[in-house]
C-alpha cells in the first residue's frame, strides 16, 4: 500500500488457490493491489514446470510492475 501511495507500481504473485483469500484481504484492508495468479500447486513442481508457469505469467507480471496506478 505504501509503494502504491507513492506511485510505485507493484503487486503480488500467488497460485490460483489463493484467489478468494486475496479478495477477502483486499476487502479487509480497503486496498486492491494488482495481482497475478498462476496454476496450483507450486510445491513439488519441476524446474521445467516452474519455468513454464513463469513464462506464461511473464507478460502479466511485467504489466503489473510497469503500469502506474
Amino acid at each position: 500500500m505504501d509503494l502504491e501511495s507513492r506511485g510505485i507500481p507493484g503487486g503480488f504473485i500467488a497460485s490460483n488457490e489463493f484467489v478468494e483469500a486475496a479478495k477477502a484481504q483486499a476487502s479487509s484492508l480497503g486496498f486492491d493491489p494488482m495481482k497475478v495468479f498462476v496454476g496450483h500447486p507450486i510445491q513439488d513442481r519441476t524446474d521445467e514446470e516452474m519455468e513454464k508457469l513463469a513464462e506464461e505469467a511473464f507478460e502479466y507480471i511485467l504489466k503489473m510492475v510497469t503500469d502506474a496506478p
